[in-house]
């Protein structure tokens, strides 16, 4: 291939990647600007005070409440929980398959962890409906197992997948001198793990947290399907819940257009889009650390 072909090709592909990378930029915010313009909509007619503070989301009724504080204490309860199974367990296992695991059992592993990624998130709701629900009903002594530690479960191992992923990324990151200057020191290789290379790794380990929690904040069907859908107020894990993004997917549908209720939805999916966009902000501001410390 002579060189001004070569130049020509460079020349196309760098164009291409751009115009690519401007169109996404604008998808979103096109997708910010209609989220915000129906938003406004809503504002316009109902409090943006008793929006946030309300307590009550009744849309349907006859006193018409727009209260999202249920919605989103029931979305923070139940990614907390998520986070609070997935980050110990991922980073662990994380941990394991760098520094411990023999090269036969990372192979194995590794390819069953990207596969759990995969996984359908309908069919993780409808494990957590048959299997998971009902186990927690028989050991607490619940009528049924749709609350919000259901949805833990099930959140948790969505996230599972973004954790190990780039906390493994993030541990291997750190150089081996610093393993190598701890044994020395004579210390054994849990005390270099927790003492030198999780430390070390930290940037991208709190990258991989707050990824894994986008990933459980932006879920719809597996809440949808395991949580029992109650907006009232939730008082603890074994309350039946009603997420944000549950909330849209079972109400858009059935809403009329352009009504107040119409408008609301618009409402609670941008401070949801808010949320998500600056935990992925965070999480990515780790991840750019991560990746000049690695460089």
């Amino acid at each position: 291939m002579s060189i001004e072909k070569r130049e020509n090709k460079d020349a196309f592909f760098k164009l291409l990647f751009k115009v690519t990378g401007l169109l996404t930029i604008i998808l979103l915010f096109g997708i910010f600007s209609m989220l915000i313009y129906n938003s406004i909509s809503f504002f316009l007619h109902k409090s943006p005070i008793d929006f946030f503070t309300g307590n009550q989301w009744s849309p349907g009724s006859n006193n018409e409440n727009y209260g999202i504080l249920p919605l989103l204490v029931s979305t923070g309860l139940v990614s907390l929980g998520a986070m609070v199974i997935s980050i110990p367990i991922g980073i662990l296992t994380a941990a394991y398959l760098s520094d411990f695991a023999p090269k036969r059992v990372q192979a194995i592993l590794k390819p069953i962890i990207e596969m759990l990624a995969s996984v359908p998130s309908v069919a993780i709701g409808f494990l957590g409906i048959v299997l998971v629900g009902p186990g927690i009903a028989n050991i607490v002594g619940l009528q049924n197992g749709l609350n919000a530690l259901n949805g833990s479960f099930l959140l948790a191992i969505m996230a599972l997948p973004t954790i190990i992923t780039i906390s493994e990324d993030a541990i291997n990151a750190v150089p081996k001198s610093h393993r190598e200057a701890s044994l020395a020191l004579g210390a054994n290789k849990w005390e270099t793990l927790y003492q030198v290379t999780l430390p070390a790794a930290m940037p991208g380990l709190i990258a991989a947290i707050m990824l894994g929690l986008g990933r459980a904040l932006g879920e719809t069907m597996t809440v949808l399907m395991a949580t029992g859908n109650a907006s009232a107020f939730p008082k603890g894990f074994f309350d039946s819940i009603r997420t944000i993004t549950a909330t849209i997917a079972i109400e858009m549908g059935e809403v009329p257009f352009q009504t107040t209720h119409y408008y609301a939805l618009f409402a609670i999916a941008a401070v949801l889009f808010c949320i998500t966009f600056i935990i992925n902000l965070i999480g990515e501001n780790y991840a750019n650390r991560l990746r000049n410390f690695h460089s």
